[in-house]
């Protein structure tokens, strides 16, 4: 992204996604015209005990209002304790933002039930951090209809778009989710399927690691083409757009459910097929609703898994994939950024949802204000 003339205002995007590997933090400026700029970021890794917490949320069980509060008020302290960090690097006070945008945690997402839930404690985080907080991004969409997800493809239509290319830009975090940009159609933009979220699950059951780094593990295994073959008949792959997903689909129990069916897999190459599974349903939805695209452009965790990009290009040959390093956005920051600019969109009362993507009955403003 070109760095705007006239820096105006300063907005903190966190996010905490599918991956459960610890928060994003991205500081970005806006300018009178609305043209975004990464200024800096910021990283902080989830403490052990604080992921499986989340996962012990993510099904149903005993006392969860209360596990859910005092988890919600874990993370407000973690989402500050990383606005520190973004601030003391960078020399700022709290004064020089405007807002922070906290996309909280998910543990349910339920369209189809009407409410998708996100914890964090935003109350606890503007006190904590003396800074207005804006969140719960994804409840309006949902009240008019919509999935509530994913909601980045906003963002990147106004970054990302070009009239001299018909591209995808694929996020591939615990869940991969794609986004059509292409000159004179509809930006449409939806969940593909599981991205590192199986993988990694896998791969810390069996070695121990939170994640397969390079995807070497995954390499080192075969491709069991009936495992492949019947987790790909999930009903969900055959949806067609507006759709989404998450954990509460994809999880080990789903997994735990495949493997039943195709016992005594060496677990190795159980991780390769279920690279294999993330390639293909990626590649399957760009082809079936991604024509005439030239270009994939890809951010989230799963851009540094290189036995996965080679997957990824394998399946599909005919198009030039790359990060979105390319395009002037790392891949580490692009959801943060989506997620302060969307702060910017709620102070300016601007819509920020785009209903051909998450199904909602019109534009809406999304988020909700905790002032400091």
């Amino acid at each position: 992204m070109e760095r705007p003339t006239q820096m105006t205002e300063r907005y903190i995007g966190l996010m905490s996604g599918t991956s459960l590997d610890g928060v994003d933090a991205v500081l970005l400026s806006m300018d009178a015209q609305g043209r975004p700029c990464v200024e800096a970021d910021s990283f902080l890794a989830f403490p052990l005990e604080i992921r499986q917490q989340v996962l012990q949320l993510q099904p149903t069980g005993s006392d969860e209002l209360d596990r859910a509060a005092r988890l919600g008020n874990e993370l407000a302290r973690l989402y500050a304790e990383v606005v520190a960090q973004l601030l003391a690097e960078q020399r700022l006070p709290p004064a020089a933002i405007t807002a922070i945008g906290c996309h909280g945690q998910t543990i349910r997402h339920a369209p189809h039930a009407g409410y998708t839930l996100q914890i964090g404690n935003h109350a606890l985080l503007a006190e904590l951090s003396g800074i207005d907080v804006i969140g719960d991004f994804r409840s309006r969409d949902v009240a008019a209809g919509g999935h509530g997800a994913p909601l980045v493809p906003a963002f990147h239509q106004h970054v990302f778009a070009s009239d001299a290319e018909n591209r995808v830009i694929l996020n591939i975090g615990g869940i991969s989710n794609l986004t059509r940009l292409a000159s004179g159609t509809a930006v449409i933009g939806f969940d593909c399927g599981p991205g590192n979220m199986l993988l990694d699950a896998w791969c810390q059951r069996r070695t121990g690691a939170g994640f397969d780094a390079n995807g070497d593990w995954a390499a080192s295994g075969r491709l069991h083409t009936p495992l492949l073959q019947q987790m790909l008949d999930e009903p969900f792959f055959r949806l067609p757009p507006p759709k989404s997903t998450g954990r509460d689909l994809f999880d080990l129990a789903w997994l735990e459910a495949q493997l039943a069916l195709q016992p005594d897999i060496p677990a190795a190459d159980v991780q390769h097929t279920l690279l294999q599974l993330t390639a293909h349903s990626i590649a399957d939805a760009i082809t079936r609703y991604c024509p005439d695209t030239r270009s994939v452009y890809v951010c989230g965790g799963g851009a540094l898994n290189v036995a996965l990009m080679q997957a990824l290009q394998q399946q599909l040959p005919q198009l030039l994939i790359s990060s979105t390093a390319a395009l002037g956005l790392p891949v580490h920051q692009v959801e943060a950024a989506a997620f302060a600019w969307l702060a910017w969109c709620f102070c300016q009362r601007q819509s920020a949802n785009l209903p051909d993507v998450t199904g909602a009955s019109g534009l809406r403003v999304l988020g909700a204000l905790y002032p400091r």
